[in-house]
Parts: C-alpha cells; structure tokens; sequence
C-alpha cells in the first residue's frame, strides 16, 4: 500500500465537512458557475497564496508512476469492473509538477493543459472506452497529437471516482445540498437524509444555486422532502429503485424517457441537473487530494456542457 494511503474498504458514508486531505478552498470546490462570475480555471497550490502567474515554476516535482499509484490505492480502484481502463491511458512525462483536471476528454482540453504545462490531466471521462472503435481515425488522432507534443500523462477515474466516501462526486453533490450521507445507493450513489424535512422548493433552490441553475424537474414527490438519493451523470435508470427504497427524490445528471411517467406513478421528484454539471467536483477533489500530497501545483479547466 501506498503511504497516506486509504486502506481498501476503509472511509465512512458521512456529511462532515469538507473530505480529508482535499486541502482546498470551499468555495473552489463547490462554486457553481451560477453562484460567481468566474475565471474558466481554478488553480491551487500548497501554499496559501495562489500563484500570480500561470507559468510560475513549480518548486516540487513528483514521479508520475507515484502519484498514480498513489491514487489508485486512494480509490480502490481494482474493486470496480468499469467500460474501459481506469488510471494512465496516455503516458507522458515522469515528472509531473503541475496537474491539470476536467471532467472529460477533449481536443480543447489537452490544448490547454499543454498551454499551462501540466504534466499530468486527469479526467472523469477518459479517452478511451470499451464501446468504441478501437480505431485511430483523425479525430482521435488530433486528440493522441496533442497529448504526445505536449509531453501529457492522460488519467481517467470513472465509476470508482463517482463511488468514493470522501472524493467521489456523488458524495460531494450532497455535501453541497445539505444531504447526510447514511448509506452507498446503487453501487456508486449515495444516500441520506437532510436535517430535517423542508419544502420541495427550497431543496430545489439549492440544486439551482450550487448544481446547475436550470434542472430537468418532474416534481411528483411529497410537498416536503427529506429522505434524498443521488447517482451524478447517467444514472436516470436506477429512479424506480429510489422510489422503491422510500427517497423522496432523485436527483442524477440525465433522464431516462420512462423518468416522467415513472416519477408520477411512483411519487417520487426527479431531478436531472445535467451529466457534467453533476460530475465537476470529483476530478477536483481528486487533483487537489494528490496535489496536497505530494506538494504540487493544480487547476481545473472548465469546459462547460449543457448536457
């Protein structure tokens, strides 16, 4: 195992605070697009004042191999079956002073992280799935060129990411509304309850405030909510089995078209606020769990999807 590592099966379901070891300002993990006006990037370093230029040189380095070592003990990764690899999918420089995260793979994306010289881009949605081709077409091709000249190690954490007690999004999404997390929900969701039963409007206003300001709403549910279950990105398939357990609502990224009908005849709410918008939070607290450990410098691309 590696050092500072979590144990395999170690971390508790909980709505404590912000996760151990994230080391980053609460309103860079959680802000919205729609709570400030905001540059595109966040960056954090070890130290309590950021960096005053993007191409300041970092004063750390790390091996690329241990930091992502590191990370697949801190996420368990060898417990999760996923639809494609999990970890490195593109190798790049050893050294790595400077990460890069987003939540999915793109073209733009690695332009940009070879623009701020990161070494390493970790992302929620990785470049390569079990589903596609297995075919370097010209697309893929641009997307290959711009990792290899810019020197870029490509790592992707899906569903194991998505799972995590303490850096997982679906964890984090419920920190963010207030939910306290009692339980895992469908393998890689979370479960739990709020404080106490409030109005469906307010629960709902949060969503808008701090997830995404114009959610896919079938508000079917009771008038007061209090019992929440939460899959972030394609998760609309398990909403007939959070009605089944007694949640109140549901709230995942996107919808099934059986999730209207379903909602009303089961008396549950339906939240969809959108795959990325849901997914956003994991990447960064994994950057900045890996940044704090091993003293680097990292920053987050937003990339905005209405999807």
């Amino acid at each position: 195992m590696v050092q500072g590592a979590r144990p395999r099966g170690a971390g508790s379901w909980g709505n404590q605070g912000s996760p151990t070891g994230i080391g980053v300002p609460r309103f860079e993990l959680g802000t919205s697009p729609t709570r400030t006006e905001r540059a595109t990037r966040l960056r954090h370093t070890p130290s309590p004042n950021r960096v005053p230029e993007r191409l300041t040189q970092s004063l750390t380095m790390a091996r690329r191999d241990e930091i992502l070592e590191f990370a697949a003990e801190l996420l368990d990764l060898d417990t999760f079956r996923d639809h494609g690899p999990q970890g490195m999918q593109v190798a790049g420089a050893e050294e790595v002073s400077r990460i890069v995260c987003a939540v999915s793979s793109s073209l733009e994306l690695f332009e940009r992280a070879a623009e701020a010289r990161a070494q390493l881009v970790i992302v929620h949605h990785g470049l390569l799935w079990d589903n596609e081709p297995r075919v370097i077409d010209a697309r893929v091709r641009r997307r290959l060129q711009a990792l290899f000249d810019g020197d870029l190690t490509l790592a992707g954490y899906h569903l194991a990411l998505d799972a995590h007690p303490e850096v997982g999004n679906n964890v984090l999404l419920a920190r963010e509304l207030g939910v306290e997390v009692d339980a895992p929900f469908a393998g890689i969701g979370a479960g739990g309850r709020l404080p106490a039963a409030e109005p469906v409007e307010s629960f709902l206003a949060r969503v808008r405030e701090r997830i995404a300001p114009e959610p896919l709403v079938f508000r079917e549910g009771p008038d007061e909510v209090e019992r929440v279950a939460i899959v972030s990105g394609g998760g609309g398939r398990h909403l007939a089995e959070a009605a089944a357990a007694g949640y109140d609502l549901f709230l995942t990224g996107e919808p099934e078209e059986p999730s209207l009908h379903l909602a009303r005849e089961l008396g549950i709410t339906f939240v969809a606020a959108g795959h990325y918008a849901t997914e956003r939070l994991g990447v960064q607290a994994l950057a900045a769990r890996l940044a704090d450990r091993f003293g680097l410098e990292w920053e987050f691309v937003e990339l905005p999807n209405p999807v």
